[in-house]
């Protein structure tokens, strides 16, 4: 493991240029690590520093400025935490050891203007992340019990830290718009499709995206992309409803015989 994943990351990690043939095998790699049981179960036998490469690279990957490299560490992040998830026996391990780091890594991304493409995963993953956290499926400490107050939980922990984190970062914002944004993050009742709204207030929020091409417009392209889906079968609903309006290698297969 330290001589595979190791030197392949000092290799790649000077740029995002260098190697393409190489990133994109030893990504492939991760992925079908990650994506099968046995290998992933594997992962936790071994040292904790080899672990850590483990989620180094994937950390690595969702920063990348190639977009399939970038799409694809999203996926193998989210199949981690999945099976992460599934596998209570280290889960508590997983996340005291790296819940924090990753929650921090997909927060860069998101906000920055490079990745809005992946919107969409950037918010699965933080509803992931910050929902194991609220619904106590996080028992182990993520913080060190001798240095913070007694009766901490990792819920209040969490707000604090990422309220800090944001305030530290992003110094125009104000304290209500912290913790109204924080508060959401945290908000269980939220499904996706308004855990995304709340996300994309806040970006707007920021002003990060402007000035650049497109705008706040890359962080709807799921939608606008639903409408044009929509739009292309309600257009294809008609032309079916009038003979001979479809071209023949548009009339579908179980029209075929009629």
């Amino acid at each position: 493991m330290e001589a595979l994943f190791e030197c392949t990351l000092q290799m790649i990690i000077g740029n995002f240029e260098d190697f393409p043939e190489v990133r994109i095998q030893f990504f492939s790699l991760l992925q079908s690590i990650i994506s099968n049981q046995h290998c992933f179960m594997a992962l936790f036998s071994i040292p904790q520093e080899h672990q850590k490469l483990v989620v180094d690279s994937v950390a690595y990957a969702i920063k990348h400025t190639e977009r399939n490299v970038a799409d694809m560490g999203l996926d193998i992040m989210f199949e981690l935490l999945q099976n992460v998830a599934r596998t209570p026996q280290f889960a508590q391990v997983f996340y005291q050891n790296f819940l924090l780091s990753l929650v921090q890594d997909v927060l860069y991304v998101m906000t920055d203007r490079l990745h809005k493409s992946g919107f969409k995963m950037h918010a699965t993953l933080l509803r992931t992340l910050f929902h194991v956290v609220e619904s106590g499926q996080v028992t182990a400490p993520l913080f060190d019990p001798a240095t913070t107050a007694a009766g901490t939980t990792n819920q209040q922990f969490m707000r604090d830290h990422i309220g800090n984190l944001l305030i530290t970062s992003f110094p125009n914002l104000t304290q209500n718009q912290v913790i109204k944004f924080v508060g959401g993050l945290f908000d269980r009742n939220m499904d996706l499709p308004t855990f995304k709204t709340h996300l994309r207030d806040f970006l707007v929020s920021l002003k990060e995206f402007e000035g650049d091409d497109g705008g706040n417009q890359g962080l709807y392209d799921e939608e606008r992309q639903q409408e044009l889906q929509q739009q292309q079968q309600q257009e294809t609903a008609r032309r079916q409803a009038v003979g001979g309006l479809l071209n023949p290698y548009e009339v579908p297969d179980d029209m075929a015989d009629l």
